[in-house]
């Protein structure tokens, strides 16, 4: 034991400078290097905190210096004085010497001093920031002076008002206040000292044990060491390679071996004679730092990393590492396609089907496909997929995971398709053109295609395999254009193909491959599934849109109250309720109705199609506006209530759609009187145009929308002028997400303000301010400009309650009809009052009033105060009376009875006698 610590002393004797080298003399000096690290830093960060306390209180101190003297007692008396640097130099400049600042400068709003330490100044411009001052804000700003670095203030002087009438300024030097540092600093370095002393100390310690415990190990512990490290070095997948310094192979491990097929004496040989790839060799003999850089080694890619091991002191030479990359890098490329191959997928649903519409989704396909995978592409749909039908017998389909062949069709095996989509690298390929009805030969690969539903590959289109048979001129065309490669995939979805996807190269050299052709096939089936949806939406919308329209009137009825144009606009997204009405009642008078049911869709619309129903036949009742509103609100509950029962009718979501109320808005215009009778459920109110243009909106009642119930509705009566124009409408006309309804109503007011213009241009010019570009909401407008009917058109009576005044009035009545020439109808006519006026005098006791209207039919109208209504009954052989009314029903076109506020009336009307030439005759 003796001998081998005197054998370790002397091969200490024998490398000097060993300690510096050993662990314990590194950690050593890294130990003193951090201690004085640290104190170093203590000191900056105490400087560096001295100046930012300095210029701290260097602020403060000129902030409230300045404050005080601009706040003083006189201040404003003294800048308002006709020599205001006389009263204020003497207190500024005691100002200035009790606070420590070094000058105190009263001055004006332009910035003339009033005040200076050096009175040589006074008078002069003050040389600094005043302008944020002058508008009654503070300034101070740091700034480099005569007498060094400085700090001032700048405070506003204002007026009772808050006028700024003058300036103070205060500055000092920030050396007056700084100096803690000074004295702070031999107590910093003695603490630095006692700190790197007893790190000196603790650090020699420590290495002096760890010097200690390393050069204490036997042979026996360092060979055992020695094992461990070769059984580790020629077990570990990766090859190691040592190089000496004089660029012989040191030591290869097994891996190493086996990368390299290294013989069994290459341990001492030159690294040029062991037959490594020229590059590896260089790179291992060159000493140079490396990093994963990619070497081969015959058919292998290895990555090497390099390194030189005589950085730290450690012998000549260098050491490489090395890994075998080559599985690892095909299956990186193979996780590298699959990752853009998913990505791609996953674009391709985000940018294709934003839109239900089959044209737009086909043309998103053809421009995500152009963008990213071929140089030109085409979609061919069959024209009835475009209108939302079904595809034709002759695509294929699928049954029980068979493809069925489509059926020839008498025209050969022709497969007409429609070019929906077409989308390129350049616009001048030689290809059909867009929305041409393109007829495929049996053998082109879109009719294959699309009769299959198999996929298509034409990997060289110059070898002619009978794709050119469609049109051979045109095939000849496409290959001296480039286009050298095509895949045709059908756009299959549920079954059925809707048409083909063809996608060409020409730019890109490569030919169409099997990954391509599996890539074609997930983007034609994303695009597919989308297509279908756009047309079954739009079958179904073409089937609200089809059973709304035949909902609605399509020929207004003929009469003469009114002159009237109308406009209908589906939703863009969806059928919606609105509906409108033109419904001519007895007397000449003419109702107007518009609505809106609340929803979109079938039921929606047929609701519509009942609620327009409903109102004919309570319009036949010749009921007020109000109780009609009633019946309607009534009904509507109805609905509800028996949808609620039956479990709702399937939304376009799956869900229950319930109709939760309508809005309705009835009119009747009376031609005789000028009179409109109007009443609304929750609808926009009507507008009405004046003969010289003015608008206004009626105050007419709201009431709550129909289904709501609980609150009785409300009639309004205007007296319209003739030439007046009425104007209702439904809310998607006034009302859109950026706009509200005060908004729209202000805007339909300014396009109404236009005197002399026809029903239909009205309509066309609320249109075209009003409507938006893409409607969200059914548009339903109504114009109506009302008509009088003539005072030589009207005759009326007072008949008195005796039935001998009953030939004095058939008598007048006849008198009149001859006057109308119209002598044809004066006996039953006669007939019919006489009837009519002895029931009323028999069952009344009130006045009795007879009135003739000459319209496009005679009405006869007899009113009274009672309000029993007569009934036509069939009387028996023994009866003497009972015929009355019979007779009046067979003798005239129409019958019937309305109720007013005060009785009843009950009218009658005959077709008017046609003159020789065929054309109804007027007076």
């Amino acid at each position: 034991m003796r001998h081998a610590h005197e054998l370790r002393r002397e091969r200490r004797r024998r490398r000097p400078g060993r300690g510096v080298r050993t662990v314990a003399g590194q950690v050593f000096v890294l130990q003193v290097g951090v201690v004085l690290l640290l104190v170093v830093a203590a000191v900056a960060a105490l400087v560096l905190q001295s100046r930012y306390d300095s210029e701290r209180e260097a602020r403060n101190r000129s902030m409230a210096v300045a404050e005080s003297f601009a706040s003083a007692p006189g201040m404003l008396r003294a800048l308002r004085s006709a020599d205001p640097a006389a009263v204020l130099q003497p207190l500024a400049e005691r100002v200035r010497k009790g606070s420590g600042v070094d000058f105190v400068v009263a001055m004006s709003p332009q910035g003339i001093r009033y005040t200076h330490p050096n009175p040589d100044r006074i008078g002069k411009h003050f040389m600094g920031s005043i302008r944020p001052a002058v508008e009654g804000r503070t300034v101070t700003e740091t700034f480099t002076g005569t007498l060094g670095l400085s700090v001032r203030s700048v405070i506003p002087v204002k007026d009772s008002e808050g006028k700024v009438v003058g300036l103070v300024a205060a500055g000092i030097t920030i050396k007056k206040v700084s100096g803690a540092a000074d004295h702070q600093l031999p107590l910093l370095f003695g603490a630095a000292a006692a700190a790197l002393a007893l790190a000196t100390a603790g650090t020699a310690l420590v290495s002096r044990r760890l010097r200690r415990q390393t050069h204490g190990l036997d042979p026996a512990e360092m060979t055992r060491m020695y094992e461990h490290h070769d059984a580790v070095l020629h077990a570990v997948r990766e090859g190691v390679l040592i190089v000496g310094g004089d660029g012989r192979l040191v030591l290869a491990n097994d891996e190493a071996r086996r990368l390299f097929d290294l013989p069994a004496d290459a341990e001492g040989r030159p690294v040029a004679e062991l037959g490594f790839d020229p590059h590896t060799a260089a790179l291992l003999a060159s000493g140079r730092p490396a990093t994963d850089e990619v070497h081969t080694a015959g058919e292998r890619l290895l990555s090497v990393s390099h390194r030189p091991t005589d950085l730290n002191g450690g012998p000549p030479g260098s050491v490489a590492t090395l890994r075998d990359t080559t599985e690892l890098r095909a299956l990186s490329g193979k996780v590298d396609l699959a990752r853009n191959r998913l990505k791609l997928l996953y674009d391709a649903g985000v940018s294709i089907g934003t839109t239900l519409d089959v044209v737009r989704t086909a043309q998103e396909l053809a421009e995500y496909a152009v963008a990213r995978f071929a140089d030109h592409v085409s979609v061919d749909l069959a024209d009835s997929v475009l209108r939302g039908e079904e595809p034709p017998e002759g695509a294929a389909g699928i049954a029980g995971g068979a493809t069925l062949p489509a059926n020839p069709g008498p025209d050969g095996g022709r497969t007409a398709l429609r070019r929906t989509a077409l989308s390129g690298i350049s616009d001048d390929g030689p290809l059909y053109p867009l929305g041409m009805l393109i007829q495929f030969g049996p053998s082109s690969p879109q009719a294959r295609g699309f009769r299959s539903g198999a996929v298509t590959v034409e990997p060289v289109l110059s070898d002619f395999g009978g794709w050119q048979e469609q049109d051979p001129e045109m095939a000849q065309r496409i290959v001296d254009y480039g286009i050298h490669s095509m895949i045709t995939v059908p756009l299959r979805a549920r079954g059925v193909v809707l048409g083909v996807a063809s996608f060409m190269r020409a730019e890109k050299p490569e030919p169409f491959e099997e990954d391509d052709i599996s890539l074609a096939e997930e983007l034609v089936t994303r695009a597919a599934v989308s297509i279908d949806n756009a047309r079954r939406y739009t079958r179904e919308h073409t089937m609200a849109v089809t059973l709304q329209r035949s909902l609605l009137p399509r020929v207004l009825p003929e009469q003469d109250a009114l002159d009237v144009a109308y406009r209908y606009l589906p939703a863009e997204s969806g059928v919606g309720g609105d509906w409108f009405d033109v419904i001519p009642l007895p007397g000449a008078r003419v109702a107007l109705v518009v609505g809106d049911v609340v929803g979109h869709g079938l039921h929606a619309a047929a609701t519509m199609g009942r609620l327009r129903t409903a109102v004919h036949n309570f319009s036949t009742l010749d009921l007020p506006p109000d109780e009609i509103l009633f019946h309607l609100d009534d009904l509507i509950a109805r609905i509800d209530e028996e949808d609620e029962g039956h479990g709702g009718l399937d939304g376009a979501d799956g869900g229950v759609e319930v109709i939760t109320g309508a809005t309705c808005l009835y009119a009747i215009y009376d031609p005789v009187t000028r009179r409109c009778t109007m009443a609304r459920a929750g609808h926009p109110p009507p507008a009405v145009v004046g003969p010289d243009g003015s608008v206004t909106f009626p105050d007419l009642p709201a009431g709550l929308p129909l289904g709501l119930g609980g609150l009785p509705f409300e009639t309004a009566e205007l007296e319209l002028a003739e030439g007046s124009q009425l104007v209702l409408y439904t809310d998607g006309l006034i009302e859109k997400r950026d706009r509200d309804i005060e908004t729209g109503l202000e805007m339909l007011g300014e396009a109404l303000s236009h005197p002399g213009r026809t029903p239909e241009e009205t309509c066309t010019a609320v249109l075209g301010v009003l409507l938006p570009d893409r409607p969200s909401d059914d548009i339903a407008l109504i114009v109506a400009r009302t008509r009088v009917l003539e005072p030589g058109r009207i005759a009326d009576w007072e008949v008195p309650s005796d039935p001998a005044h009953v030939a004095e009035v058939r008598a007048a009545v006849a008198r009149q009809l001859m006057a109308w020439k119209m002598g044809e109808v004066a006996f039953t006519t006669e007939l019919i009052l006489s009837e009519l006026i002895t029931n009323a005098i028999r069952y009344t006791t009130g006045p009795i009033r007879v009135r003739l209207l000459c319209d496009r039919t005679l009405i006869c109208e007899v009113s009274d105060t009672s309000s029993t209504s007569p009934h036509l009954r069939y009387a028996a052989t023994t009866d003497e009376g009972g015929r009355g009314l019979f007779l009046v029903s067979q003798f005239a076109d129409r019958w019937g009875t309305r109720y007013t506020s005060d009785g009843k009336v009950i009218w009658t009307e005959q077709a008017l006698p046609p003159p020789k030439n065929g054309a109804p005759k007027r007076p």
